[in-house]
């Protein structure tokens, strides 16, 4: 370790001239197109327009069939389908092809192949068939797998998904696909998150068709509701923990934060402004429907979000949209921070999402009816969808659990680490009336009121009978569910796939007690009631919950109600295989219970990496960056001394300095013996081969990690401010 007595060469950089650089930084002009965004939306996607446009008749009805009924696509169609594809990406300049997929590596993956081949004439031409299109074989042993592919076991298959469409990114076609190892198992998020989303159409359909015979199928929603950090790339350069983890680790907190509540809604920088221009326009021209933007309320931080959409083209949207965002940020000098807690002592980043249920036909399984059937209908997936939350609360925060997701939940500033849900006032009388009354009686149910302002020139407005509880992590909103835990970097289909499956699940043990109340000769509203009434006394004192979720008193009140409380991540993980939930996602067919073992051992993998990594970026800038400056603070403040004894005979008028000097040395020696003690657990740590034995002690680690930055903190406060090295939270919080 370093010591006092060695102070070793090392290049600080000039954080004023970065600073300086930063600030002078003028938005980029953004040349937007000439016409309408309705025009030029969907433009770089082969989207049904297109579709009809390079496609002959029978290949068009043969791949609407795929999409829209589920039919089988044959090699046929597919050369087909590829032949129109390679007409239009020519006319675009595209020159590669790959399939664009989401392993388990909490990104998007990309193989590029060209589109040439020999002509047999000693040339090359373009081509793009069927198989190219349908079928790709990347390296399965180099994703994670948790053991389901070891590594002389390579392959794998990445398989077109044709509900998903096709894109061009620059001057690539991108074909979204599921990625399966060669054995059929799951690689990826999409593949359970397709299985999810059939199942639970699978389930509704049945009870769908009681109130609306023409019903066929069922869709699932999803808006998703983006939360990230902007900071300047030259700041961004200076911080190895921003560029190596995502957050700061070290850090003291700036003098003016966000205490003033002046950031969230404000004005949007000029920079910020322009990039976000840009963002939508390249959005819009890949079929994102963006529709939302806004200062967030920590400094620097941001949302955007889309129009709602369908469950699994709305989740490859939020992944494409983030890689776009990362490519776009540093064109306007730009970092995005994606990381749930960049910054400690402000509010850290989310991703909302708002998810509910479709029928064919138009109608939202979650928004009350227009008469009494239609209520019943709602009331029925509503309190189905509370069961299902209820009953696998732990799995699906699990689900939303990840090393960096655990730095913002239960922090005041999202979710507890408890998943409840909120209803309002109207929605749990109507519940609780519900048990009251005769199960023949019709339901009503209040919409909205209206209230003036007193001001002639602003028009009525409208409140909504549902409050909100931003402490909640599974709100009602009226027409929909808001599941607030899932976590900025998160892709969305864990949250998506583990829900849809839930609630898929809890919808067929619903329609198999139903089907015997129905026998019996009841009416059918008759029969919901009595089979609904059990459900609905079962969960209202249970998993709903309308106070502050962030109190002490919850968490205990919450223990008692048999709801899930561990904060432990890698102890989150082991719901995933309870046999509750391993019940769950096979009867639904979403998982087998190989794939979910495998999918733990990934997570408590990832979790100690990322651990890891913070821990070992932590230790080396406390040595390399944070000591060093320190000592030549210290060093100047005791030459200040000797001078002052040779010059006046003593050191009496310097109590100042002479006390600086202590806690600096002080502070020196704690941050050496809190490097030492953490280098010494992961030497520990590191010795055990069981995953989630190791996951376990790095979290260990992880906790102690706050403790080792405090002396790092205060020494940013003692040393002078030129000479410390890294760019301070005034400094990335507030240059946009």
């Amino acid at each position: 370790m370093l010591t006092e007595n060695i102070i070793p060469y090392i290049v600080m950089s000039n954080r004023s001239d970065l600073v300086k650089e930063s600030f002078e930084k003028k938005a980029l002009a953004v040349e937007a197109p000439s016409c309408r965004a309705s025009e030029y939306f969907g433009e770089l996607v082969f989207d049904r327009k297109k579709m009809c446009k390079y496609l002959d008749a029978a290949t068009l009805k043969a791949l609407l069939a795929c999409i829209d009924n589920g039919e089988h696509l044959d090699r046929q169609t597919a050369d087909g389908v590829a032949a129109g594809m390679k007409t239009w990406a020519l006319e675009h300049g595209v020159t590669h092809v790959t399939h664009w997929f989401q392993p388990l590596t909490e990104g998007t993956a990309e193989k590029h192949d060209s589109l040439i081949d020999y002509d047999g004439k000693g040339g090359v031409i373009e081509s793009f068939d069927g198989k190219m299109l349908a079928q790709q074989e990347p390296d399965a042993s180099s994703f994670p797998s948790g053991g389901i592919r070891a590594t002389f076991e390579a392959r794998g298959y990445t398989a077109w998904d044709p509900t998903s469409p096709v894109f061009i990114e620059g001057d690539t076609l991108c074909i979204p696909t599921v990625f399966i190892s060669y054995t059929g198992e799951a690689l990826d998020y999409k593949t359970p998150l397709k299985k999810a989303l059939k199942a639970v159409s699978d389930a509704a359909v049945p009870i769908c068709k009681l109130f609306d015979p023409s019903v066929n199928k069922v869709y699932s929603y999803l808006g998703w509701e983006q939360e990230y950090f902007l900071v300047d790339e030259s700041l961004y350069s200076a911080r190895p923990d921003l560029m190596l983890t995502g957050r700061t680790l070290m850090g003291h907190s700036s003098s003016k934060n966000q205490q003033l509540d002046d950031h969230y809604f404000g004005a949007i920088p000029s920079r910020v402004a322009a990039f976000m221009r840009e963002l939508e326009i390249e959005g819009l021209k890949l079929g994102i429907p963006l529709k939302t933007r806004h200062n967030e309320v920590a400094p620097n931080q941001f949302e955007l979000a889309p129009i709602y959409g369908e469950t699994n083209l709305s989740n490859d949207q939020n992944q494409m949209i983030m890689n776009l965002m990362n490519t776009l940020a540093r064109k306007h000098g730009f970092v995005v921070l994606f990381h749930e807690k960049p910054f400690d002592g402000v509010n850290g980043s989310g991703k909302h999402n708002n998810w509910s249920l479709g029928t064919d036909t138009g109608r939202l399984l979650l928004a009350p009816g227009k008469d009494a059937m239609g209520n019943l209908q709602f009331v029925t997936f509503f309190v189905n969808v509370l069961a299902a939350v209820q009953k696998h609360n732990a799995v699906l925060k699990a689900s939303i659990a990840t090393a960096t997701n655990a730095h913002r939940l239960g922090a005041n500033e999202a979710p507890p680490a408890i998943i409840s849900a909120f209803l309002g006032k109207t929605m749990t009388d109507v519940l609780h009336k519900l048990l009251e009354l005769p199960s023949d009686t019709p339901i009503t149910i209040a919409g909205k009121k209206g209230t003036s302002v007193g001001l002639v020139e602003i028009p009525e407005i409208f409140i909504d009978n549902t409050d909100r509880n931003r402490t909640s992590p599974f709100a009602f909103t009226g027409n929909r569910f808001e599941f607030r835990a899932v976590g900025s970097t998160a892709n969305c289909a864990s949250a998506m796939t583990t829900l849809n499956a839930a609630v898929a699940e809890q919808l067929t043990l619903f329609k198999s007690a139903l089907d015997v109340e129905l026998a019996a000769g009841k009416s059918l509203n008759v029969a919901i009631m009595d089979t609904l009434k059990p459900i609905i006394a079962s969960i209202i004192d249970v998993v709903c919950f309308e106070g502050n979720g962030y109190t002490d008193e919850w968490k205990e009140e919450a223990a008692r109600r048999g709801l899930d409380v561990e904060t432990s991540v890698p102890e989150m993980f082991k719901a995933f295989t309870s046999p509750s939930a391993v019940k769950m996602f096979t009867s639904t067919g979403v998982y087998t219970e190989k794939e979910l073992i495998a999918r733990n051992e990934v997570k408590w993998e990832i979790y100690t990496k990322k651990v890891q990594i913070e821990a070992r970026v932590l230790g080396r800038m406390a040595t390399n960056h944070i000591i060093p400056a320190a000592i030549k603070y210290k060093s100047r403040l005791l030459k200040e001394l000797a001078a002052n004894k040779e010059v006046f005979g003593d050191i009496s008028l310097c109590s100042t300095e002479l006390e600086i000097v202590r806690e600096i040395s002080a502070l020196i020696s704690e941050v050496n013996t809190k490097v030492d003690a953490m280098v010494e657990a992961r030497k520990a740590a590191n010795k055990i081969t069981d995953e989630y034995g190791k996951a376990v002690a790095y979290h260990e680690i992880a906790e102690s990690l706050n403790a080792m930055r405090r002396p790092i903190d205060k020494l940013e406060e003692l040393v002078d401010n030129e000479i410390w090295p890294l760019p301070k939270y005034r400094e990335l919080l507030f240059i946009s």
